[in-house]
This record gives C-alpha cells, structure tokens and sequence, in this order.
C-alpha cells in the first residue's frame, strides 16, 4: 500500500520561503523510477499538478510557480523536495505530493499559509 507523508508546510509572509518533504513507500515499482509530483489544492478549486520530476531528474512546472519552486528528490531516502520562495497569496493552499500520474492514495498533505 502506497504511504505519503508530506511535512513542512506553514504560514510565511509574502516573498517568504519553504521547503516540503514528501517521503513515500509501498510503490509496486521502485520509488527511484517513478516521476513524483507536488499538486496543491486551494478550497473550493481542483487539485493542480506544481511540479514534476521524472527518473532522470527532469524537472517541469506550472507557469504559476516557474522560477520561484524548485522540485528535486533524493532517491537514497524516497523523498521529494518543492522548495518555495517568493511565495505569494494565490500559493496558499494544501500541498501534496504523489506520483505523475497519481496513484489512487493521497497523503494529508501539508498546509501552506501566505500572508499578504
């Protein structure tokens, strides 16, 4: 059974930064060939893909976070990284990370709070 555990989240001011960890197991596939994402959800919107990264490091990005997120994982530990600077209001929501395409589990999530 997938787990997702995502921690890190808060509340920062404007142009404040984070950092989410995400740590997964139970993937039918080894983590380290999976791309892994970060999705958010605002409340009262759809979930959104934030970034992505594939096996070979390939990183991509909505347009909305393009150049102030930066994803990355560390394959040794089964985790994924969204560093967050420069982070504005409309970045407010819940943050979750799973697989692209998600698998069917979702973790909590972290929450991350941006004051104007």
């Amino acid at each position: 059974q997938v787990q997702l555990v995502e921690s890190g989240g808060g509340l920062v001011q404007a142009g404040g930064s984070l950092r989410l960890s995400c740590i997964a197991s139970g993937f039918r596939t080894l983590f380290r060939i999976n791309t892994m994402a970060w999705y958010r959800q605002a409340p009262g919107k759809q979930r959104e893909l934030v970034a992505s990264i594939s096996s070979g490091s390939n990183t991509k990005y909505a347009d909305s976070v393009k150049g102030r997120f930066t994803i990355s994982r560390d394959n040794a530990k089964n985790t994924v990284y969204l560093q967050m600077n420069s982070l504005k209001p409309e970045d407010a929501a819940g943050y979750y990370c799973n697989a692209s395409p998600a698998v069917r589990e979702w973790g909590q999530g972290t929450q991350v709070a941006v004051s104007s």
